[in-house]
């Protein structure tokens, strides 16, 4: 029974947890679109590969994680900063996106595994996500990670990435198929101006949580 339930509340929460559009999902979304599915699948499970060890190690040290306030603020800070970058480069990289040459497609020889791996690693977001809520599930007996029920856990929340990753990506290219010219400009405006909002978001937290507390004292 604890088997199953450490799976299943890793599905749900991993599953959701991808569903929101960030760069990792941009990035698997133009690579499908670009080169196809055998890619998009070696992308995730490079995505995977990395995911294992974050929800390990933050599943372990999850309240020492928490109390560290020096890391977590600079995961905070430099978030900001990761959000600018991608949109920049997005801006970019807009005339080779219209003209059906992107960044992604001229660079996708080398490995799309190695690509997720790479940009997952710079997905520092993903410590205080899974920081806490593991920390939420083990004090609330949501999940038992004594002896070997902790990877069953794992297992679901690698699952529900995957397929949660996949289901947004596969929706998205109904959405854009055949659509070339709305396609371009998604990839080419929105997606720069999506990030400056994350980047905007993102600072505000960072406001409320270290400065504007210090404000209020």
């Amino acid at each position: 029974m604890k088997r199953i339930k450490n799976i299943s509340v890793g599905f749900v929460v991993s599953f959701l947890g991808s569903i929101p559009l960030g760069y990792l999902n941009l990035v698997g979304f133009e690579i499908y679109n670009k080169t196809g599915f055998h890619n998009l699948f070696l992308f995730l499970l490079g995505i995977i590969f990395v995911e294992s060890f974050v929800i390990y190690f933050t599943l372990l040290f999850a309240k020492q994680l928490v109390n560290n306030r020096k890391l977590m603020k600079g995961i905070d800070f430099f978030a900001i900063a990761f959000m600018l970058i991608l949109s920049y480069s997005f801006y970019a990289h807009a005339d080779t996106t219209i003209n059906n040459d992107s960044f992604i497609e001229r660079n996708i020889m080398y490995s799309p595994f190695v690509i997720g791996v790479l940009l997952n690693c710079f997905n520092f977001l993903q410590l205080p996500f899974w920081t806490g809520w593991n920390l939420y599930l083990i004090n609330e007996n949501f999940i038992s990670i004594e002896k070997n029920y902790k990877y069953y856990y794992i297992a679901g929340t690698l699952i529900g990435v995957f397929l949660g990753m996949l289901s947004l990506i596969l929706i998205l290219q109904l959405i854009f198929k055949n659509t070339l010219y709305v396609f371009n400009y998604v990839m080419s405006i929105l997606i720069p101006l999506f990030f400056i909002v994350l980047a905007g978001v993102q600072t505000f937290k960072v406001y409320n949580k270290y400065f504007n507390v210090k404000l209020k004292t």
